[in-house]
């Protein structure tokens, strides 16, 4: 995966305050497009920098201002204490899920990785 940046101008709400390595990752979660999510993992591996705590830091301390639902876990369970917001968002984008056993505790559903997860590629989605 390489990365492609967005103009530094991306985040205003952060100005001066936003650390290079923040604004590059929330560059990256806003070209993740409607319907797809990209692991922590394979943030940090599209910018060949850091790692999935690097990048879950980035987004617990930066990361509400972007689509911050389609960055999550290789497990695909729901982010603790935003799950109903990103199942929301989830269900109005198309986002592939795996609805939840009954045995499932809160029996909330994952997102299905197979289907939901982009490798970076604008090309796969259409765009050039």
């Amino acid at each position: 995966m390489s990365e492609q940046s967005l103009p530094r101008d991306a985040h205003p709400e952060y100005a001066d305050t936003l650390p290079e390595y923040a604004e590059r990752v929330l560059d990256v979660a806003e070209r993740i497009p409607p319907g797809r999510v990209m692991t922590y993992g394979d943030v940090a591996e599209w910018l060949e920098e850091g790692g999935p705590r690097q990048v879950g830091r980035v987004m617990a301390l930066y990361g509400s201002p972007v689509p911050w639902w389609r960055v999550v876990r290789a497990d695909g369970v729901l982010l603790p204490g935003h799950e109903l917001e990103a199942l929301n968002r989830y269900r109005a984008e198309g986002t592939p899920l795996k609805e939840a056993s009954r045995a499932a505790e809160g029996h909330l559903p994952r997102l299905d990785m197979r289907r939901a997860r982009w490798d970076g590629d604008d090309r796969a989605e259409g765009h050039t």
